[in-house]
């Protein structure tokens, strides 16, 4: 039988082992990076800005924390090969994702994945978010997005928009304008940004959700108008655009964005560390001159709240998901 004295001693022992513990994972937080960190970006290497700033940022925390960061790209089925590697790895803090809200947000609401993203991943910071514009064909009368809108209206089911692929944000802003403005557009996918925009500049289509250096020269040269911007704040890239809330559809939001993650039951100590040196390097004006150049917003949201804008965002998308029949075949 168990005394009395041994009961009364076992809730002190079990602190004890509980305050061990934090101190021990604390200490290693500091530690860290003890060796080199291996940063998986789920796209091929120089495919898009998502690899391109991902490799910056891997290069700055090698400088900043004194261990090499170094890229993995493991590329194939829409970012989640790279995606369930990190979902899987030891939580130590040594494994970790760049990860955009296609893959993390979107995903589980038409893909079936052997991980969940939400459930698998801890958002550990967001620092890139990517607006996209909303342009047209030259010879669409419109000038504004009132005045497209109410071209919609009056034809309904006749005017098309692009896309770079069935699912994707640019489909998906299509899709959230569609149900705010209460319009029939018909959405044609392509197999990139390249082939959408090539038939919206032959006036094959009407309309597209493109980010915003892939437009400036069409927008320059005439080929293309500019509307609006999807986000609710205007970008540094064009100030001059007004926001999709600003020219009379209230509360439209959309963006891609891009953070980091670590395994789901990483230390949250060391979460904390990483997003402090995330948030320092992101405070750099050489960082933030290189992404707002090309058309992206530097962020730098914390672990928690990281954790809730995904959270919405996926409450967002498979709300319109659904509502809009999108299914991937």
């Amino acid at each position: 039988m168990i005394s009395a004295n041994l009961m009364q001693k076992v809730p002190h022992a079990l602190i004890a082992i509980a305050l061990a513990v934090m101190v021990q994972t604390t200490a290693s937080a500091q530690q860290y990076p003890s060796k080199p960190v291996r940063f998986i970006i789920p796209y091929p290497a120089g495919s898009s800005s998502n690899d391109i700033f991902g490799r910056v940022l891997a290069l700055r925390l090698s400088d900043s924390l004194g261990q090499q960061f170094v890229v993995d790209n493991r590329s194939g089925a829409s970012g989640h090969i790279g995606g369930e590697l990190v979902a899987k790895a030891v939580p130590d803090g040594y494994t970790l994702l760049l990860g955009t809200n296609g893959g993390i947000a979107i995903s589980p609401s038409v893909s079936k994945l052997s991980y969940d993203p939400l459930r698998d991943l801890a958002p550990v910071t967001l620092f890139g978010i990517v607006p996209y514009i909303m342009v047209i064909h030259a010879g669409v009368p419109a000038n504004s997005v009132a005045e497209f809108i109410a071209l919609a209206k009056a034809k309904p089911g006749q005017l098309k928009f692009s896309s770079s692929g069935v699912a994707g944000t640019p489909h998906l802003c299509g899709e959230m304008l569609k149900a705010m403005a209460h319009i029939d557009m018909l959405h044609v996918p392509y197999k990139g940004g390249a082939p959408a925009t090539v038939d919206l500049l032959g006036g094959h289509v009407q309309a597209y959700f493109s980010g915003i250096p892939a437009q400036l020269p069409h927008i320059r040269a005439g080929r293309v108008r500019a509307l609006a911007i999807t986000t609710l704040k205007r970008s540094t890239t064009m100030p001059e655009l007004p926001t999709f809330d600003e020219a009379g559809v209230p509360g439209y939001d959309a963006n891609s964005w891009m953070g980091v993650f670590a395994p789901a039951r990483a230390p949250k100590a060391l979460v904390q560390r990483l997003h402090l040196q995330i948030e320092a390097v992101m405070k750099s004006p050489e960082m933030r001159e290189a992404m707002t150049s090309q058309g992206i917003e530097p962020a730098a949201l914390g672990p928690q709240e990281f954790a809730a804008s995904i959270r919405a965002d996926y409450e967002k998308y498979a709300r319109l998901i659904k509502q809009a029949g999108i299914r991937l075949d």
